[in-house]
């Protein structure tokens, strides 16, 4: 009996060691997988940081790069200017170096002998530029199918800042992007009127509302582009030319407003007749509407739009007509 009892000891014994064992690994296992835990939090955070530093890094690098950009180009003559935008790989082919796109009834290029040119500088989030297009679109598209003008239009992306999603700038590659690849310049005229369509176009800054790539592009397919052209219209093509240009265009002194709260400075839309600044601000002293005072400073009645054979005045070499004076 004795010998039982002492053996029946020794397997009690025997058996806590085991589950002491077991219990002491069992913790040791706890542990480790705890530290391991600790370890893949930790080793998280620290990613987190260094993601959130090299993206402080980054902003840093390009709000700098930026500014210094701006300050470079705020410093810039308008000589340097223009030499800039002559050294662009990307500028469109059918642009004069001024950055101006010629459309008349003969295609793009092409100037209407004895016509009077018409340049507008415009960008697609200005709202003055929608109110100046919505009265002057049609007009200006009779006008051009007529061979009563030439049209001379200048796409600038210097609003972005006032929009989420850099929309002048997708609005003007996509316009340059249909002209260089779509032969009908009445499609291009067509884009802006409904581009600059009261129930179309954005307004700016806290106002804004996202305009997508696909809203555009519906624009131009409505606008009798194929959805060819039209689907590949968003991948920024001319941006560094329109960097460029946004830089150079301001500095032309002969855009320069001649009177008014912004006078000796530019601001769009700006409209020039056979190159020869015309002064919008006259309108309210002659109470006209901007298609009244174009039509007046071209030489052209109302009845005549469109009617082949009959000119604008002005012809060619003159300079428009003052709405005041009538001179």
């Amino acid at each position: 009996m004795a010998q039982n009892s002492k053996d029946a000891q020794k397997r009690a014994s025997r058996a806590e060691r085991r589950a002491a064992e077991a219990a002491a690994m069992k913790a040791r296992a706890e542990q480790m997988e705890k530290e391991r835990k600790q370890q893949t939090i930790i080793g998280a955070i620290v990613v987190a940081v260094l993601v959130i530093l090299v993206a402080i890094g980054a902003f840093t690098v390009y709000h700098n790069m930026h500014k210094n950009a701006e300050t470079q180009a705020s410093t810039q003559t308008v000589e340097e200017a223009y030499d800039k935008l002559q050294k662009v790989k990307n500028t469109p082919k059918l642009v004069d170096k001024k950055g101006g796109l010629l459309i008349s009834k003969d295609g793009y290029g092409k100037s209407v002998e004895g016509a009077p040119t018409v340049a507008i500088y415009m960008d697609f989030l200005c709202p003055g530029c929608g109110n100046l297009h919505r009265q002057l679109d049609e007009d200006l598209q009779k006008m051009v199918d007529a061979g009563q003008i030439n049209l001379d239009l200048h796409f600038m992306a210097f609003m972005d800042k006032w929009s989420t999603d850099d929309y002048s700038s997708r609005a003007a590659n996509a316009a340059i992007y249909l002209a260089e690849h779509d032969s009908d310049p009445s499609h291009l005229i067509t884009f802006l009127e409904k581009m600059y369509a009261e129930d179309f176009q954005p307004e700016e800054s806290s106002n804004y509302k996202s305009v997508s790539d696909d809203q555009i592009k519906e624009q131009m397919i409505a606008s009798g582009v194929s959805e060819d052209v039209a689907d590949k219209a968003f991948g920024r093509d001319y941006q560094d030319w329109l960097d460029a240009i946004d830089t150079y265009t301001p500095k032309r002194s002969e855009l320069w407003n001649t009177s008014g709260t912004y006078k000796d400075s530019m601001t769009t839309p700006t409209v020039t007749i056979n190159g020869k600044f015309w002064d919008m601000n006259q309108l309210s002293t002659a109470q006209e509407t901007i298609e009244e005072g174009l039509l007046e400073a071209i030489g052209i009645k109302s009845d005549d739009i469109g009617k082949e054979g009959v000119m604008p005045s002005i012809g060619s070499d003159k300079d428009p007509i003052s709405n005041t004076t009538g001179e």
